[in-house]
């Protein structure tokens, strides 16, 4: 029996070019800036992705390999938690879509084939609203905004 499967998606506009926030998702030395953690790939299809924390601990967070890539405006990889990289089951795939609009950039993210409940599916929805407001953040001021804050207690 297979489990149910869920998916979020989220869109975001941000004052750049299409090549410079493909870069940003691409680039560690960019990514760590807003995100706290680096991508690291040759970025080819097929090959393998690794997301790695850009602290003096430098832990391996998720893995996936790199499906598509049309370098400025598609880039599709696979997704799993690092201690789950040897489950098929556990990955999850996202897509980044960016398109030109009205002198902006249009990033739509995807995030699919999650297993419904899981604690990656609620991760998910916590954690891209944050990065991507972050990224976009960094693309138009310069300085990212800190993606591991802790709403304060009431």
């Amino acid at each position: 029996m297979s489990k149910e499967k869920t998916s979020c998606v989220y869109v975001t506009y941000i004052r750049s070019t299409p090549e410079k926030v493909f870069e940003a998702i691409t680039k560690p030395e960019i990514a760590r800036r807003y995100w706290g953690h680096e991508n690291v790939s040759d970025w080819q299809p097929g090959s393998d992705w690794q997301h790695i924390r850009a602290d003096e601990q430098r832990t391996l967070q998720l893995v996936g390999k790199v499906i598509e890539v049309s370098s400025p405006t598609r880039l599709v990889i696979t997704w799993a938690n690092a201690s789950q990289a040897d489950d098929p089951g556990s990955y999850s795939r996202v897509s980044f879509d960016i398109a030109p609009y009205d002198g902006m950039v249009r990033l739509t993210v995807t995030h699919d084939e999650l297993e419904a409940g899981s604690g990656m599916a609620k991760g998910i929805q916590q954690g891209w609203p944050i990065v991507l407001s972050s990224l976009k953040s960094l693309l138009e001021t310069g300085q990212g905004i800190d993606v591991f804050a802790k709403p304060k207690a009431a």
